[in-house]
């Protein structure tokens, strides 16, 4: 009997590190076994620190499900990832579109690099994005910032922000996400935050993702899409090969920022 839950619970743990998330329900049928049986198991990984209980299943301990770290902490974390991602993802913006940013460091990042692509019109629900774009002084673009309530990360969430948003037609909106896997696909440790991210993706001709790789196996608590409502998931060459094949298959087209300096020696 040892044995077979040690099994178990082996499976549970793989499937876990390979989609970020599981389901009772699912695991249960996988396994043959009943839901209180699929519990325990659920109850001894988590005792050990291998993985985070939620309601229904469990989740990878790569960051607690509703931990939001605030603005400056995450904005020192993958800068290089960021600045590169943030110079692809820039290239897509055409001169005469109406665009969504999302709150996040990432979608800041990527607000520095628009100053040279003209009448721009910006929906964003980021205090930090809109002052970015503000600094920039141009004449020919029009910042409109949703209203709401403030969390952690400097987003604007909740009902104001929603309402605001669901009346839109944007262009395109990019996407910073807290984290993402098969399973659960773009998520948010914040749930107001998940509904308003929503509206945004719901407002869009398309939808760009950008995450950097260590954004890859997390989990927040709430999902705002799934990976294949993404259009377009721009990323950095760090994303391990498991993940790009999962990836590959589900968003409508992957890129992968090079990073200079990372792995080669600059000219």
């Amino acid at each position: 009997m040892t044995v077979l839950a040690r099994q178990r619970q082996a499976v549970i743990l793989e499937e876990v590190r390979r989609t970020g998330a599981v389901r009772v329900s699912d695991l249960v049928v996988r396994l043959g076994v009943s839901d209180m049986t699929v519990r325990r198991d659920l109850d001894v990984l988590a005792a050990r620190g291998l993985v985070e209980k939620v309601y229904g299943g469990a989740t990878s301990v790569v960051g607690r499900s509703t931990d939001e770290p605030g603005f400056e902490a995450k904005s020192v974390r993958q800068l290089p990832e960021k600045e590169a991602i943030a110079a692809h993802a820039a290239g897509l913006v055409r001169p005469g579109t109406a665009i969504g940013l999302s709150a996040g460091t990432t979608t800041w990042t990527l607000a520095r690099f628009l100053d040279d692509i003209p009448d721009l019109t910006v929906v964003t629900n980021s205090i930090r994005v809109a002052d970015v774009l503000q600094q920039s002084g141009r004449t020919d673009r029009t910042v409109v910032l949703t209203g709401g309530v403030r969390t952690p990360s400097d987003a604007l969430v909740g009902p104001v922000a929603v309402q605001a948003l669901r009346s839109l037609h944007l262009d395109v909106v990019f996407l910073g996400v807290h984290g993402m896997a098969e399973r659960s696909g773009f998520t948010t440790p914040n749930l107001n935050e998940s509904e308003t991210d929503r509206a945004l993706v719901d407002a869009a001709g398309r939808v760009v993702v950008v995450a950097d790789h260590t954004k890859w196996g997390t989990v927040g608590i709430s999902t705002i899409a799934g990976l294949d409502e993404a259009n377009v998931l721009v990323t950095d060459e760090g994303m391990a090969e498991p993940a790009r094949a999962v990836l590959g298959e589900q968003v409508g087209e992957l890129v992968l920022a090079h990073v200079p300096g990372r792995g080669e020696e600059l000219a």
